[in-house]
């Protein structure tokens, strides 16, 4: 499994709540039309204006190469303009699991 990781900068003119609503209702609803997508989680980091990033959005996807054959659809497509006008990517992380890892029992 890989594990793309993004550090995610809101423009000045979006608010917090505006983009949490997006993600909420927009990016994580249109997670079941990717198929390459395993989870898909936003983490809310800072609240300072000024800080070099807001969130960081981790993605883990079975296939680098069927993420990108999804990258090419018209769901990702849609998300990618509406992400760009509240906030753009600032740096990217790719990597590949070591192990299952672990995860708590819920």
């Amino acid at each position: 499994m890989h594990l793309i990781i993004h550090r995610i900068r809101l423009r000045a003119e979006t608010e917090p709540a505006r983009f949490e609503d997006w993600v909420r209702h927009v990016d994580y609803a249109a997670c079941s039309e990717l198929p390459s997508v395993l989870s898909f989680s936003v983490q809310r980091v800072s609240a300072d204006p000024g800080a070099p990033f807001h969130y960081v959005e981790v993605i883990e996807v079975g296939s680098r190469v069927e993420f990108e054959r999804d990258m090419g659809s018209e769901v990702f497509r849609g998300l990618v303009a509406g992400f760009g006008t509240m906030a753009e990517v600032v740096d990217e992380v790719v990597g590949e699991r070591v192990g299952p890892g672990y995860r708590a029992a819920c």
